[in-house]
């Protein structure tokens, strides 16, 4: 009765041992390679598959999602002879699992190298200042190259990034000087045009403000010469109206002398002829009313004298 029981227990473990060889669950994302007494049976797909025990031997699983490497940063020379590190990040995905499993022994090192080997080969045919400056050309010329090579292994290249691009420390240095250089010519150039526009717009409203004053002191002229026209014309027609002689011209004249004298630049009168003919005229008039009044002054001293004795009657 024992021995029954134990060889009971012993085949349902070996059953259970022999079920849990034969039931396989593939997780989501992931491939199983089947091989068949040594040889390739299957690609597993996710879900619950059945394998024959000790005849079927199920493989690592393979993750199909896209991964990501990165790798060491490598030296490579440029066109100018300069020594540079570059550190890559790569994304890629395997397609074919068949062909991971048994076209390359180490998918991974494999790409490193072959990154390597067409970095080198991309970055000798430029110069530091294009490869710091074109990296985007470099990063589709690696894709393109590694893509193509690692198409018959089932894996297919997503995205290569260059990460850094280090230069030797005196490359730094002296890049260091030139951008400052660049900025500090940069920065002189936008001062000098700062000034430039300043000195423009000062001088465009200097301009304007000339031209408005100029306009206004036209204008004030103008005006002022139509008010004096308008006031000749005024004292014109005043004269021609008022029919003056000669005499009158004179004694206006003679009434302008002490205004005239007033300058201290002036010292020389010109007195025309009809004036001083004038000046004629206005001396006998003068001298006619002077005897015209003392011959009245001697009439009202003769009315109103007393009558002496003797002469009365």
């Amino acid at each position: 009765m024992i021995v029954l029981i134990v060889v009971i227990v012993v085949v349902v473990l070996f059953a259970l041992f022999v079920a849990s060889r034969a039931v396989r669950i593939i997780p989501q994302a992931r491939a199983g390679i089947v091989e068949r007494l040594g040889r390739y049976s299957r690609t597993l797909d996710p879900g619950l598959a059945i394998v024959t025990p000790f005849i079927d031997r199920v493989r690592p699983l393979i993750d199909l999602r896209e991964q990501v490497v990165n790798f060491a940063p490598q030296s490579v020379i440029t066109d100018d002879n300069v020594v540079v590190a570059i550190e890559t990040v790569l994304y890629f995905t395997i397609t074919e699992p068949k062909a991971a499993t048994y076209e390359v022994a180490n998918p991974l090192k494999a790409i490193e190298q072959l990154t390597v080997t067409t970095l080198r080969n991309v970055i000798g045919g430029l110069t530091l200042e294009a490869t710091l400056t074109s990296r985007e050309s470099v990063n589709a010329q690696l894709r393109t190259v590694l893509d193509e090579a690692t198409g018959k292994w089932g894996i297919r290249i997503n995205r290569v990034e260059i990460k850094s691009v280090d230069p030797p420390p005196d490359i730094r240095t002296a890049m260091e000087k030139q951008m400052r250089a660049e900025r500090d010519r940069r920065a002189a150039i936008l001062t000098a045009e700062g000034e430039r526009q300043a000195a423009i717009l000062t001088a465009e409203g200097e301009r304007q403000a000339a031209v408005l004053q100029a306009e206004g002191a036209k204008q004030s002229a103008i005006l002022r010469a139509e008010g004096e026209a308008q006031a000749i014309d005024t004292v014109f027609t005043a004269i021609h109206q008022g029919r003056p002689d000669r005499a009158l011209l004179s004694y206006q004249y003679l009434q302008m002398l002490p205004a005239l004298a007033e300058g201290s630049a002036n010292k020389v009168f010109i007195v025309p002829s009809e004036f001083a003919q004038a000046f004629g005229g206005i001396a006998d008039a003068v001298s006619r009313i002077g005897s015209q009044e003392d011959a009245k002054e001697g009439i009202q001293g003769d009315l109103g004298a007393p009558a002496r004795p003797g002469e009365e009657g």
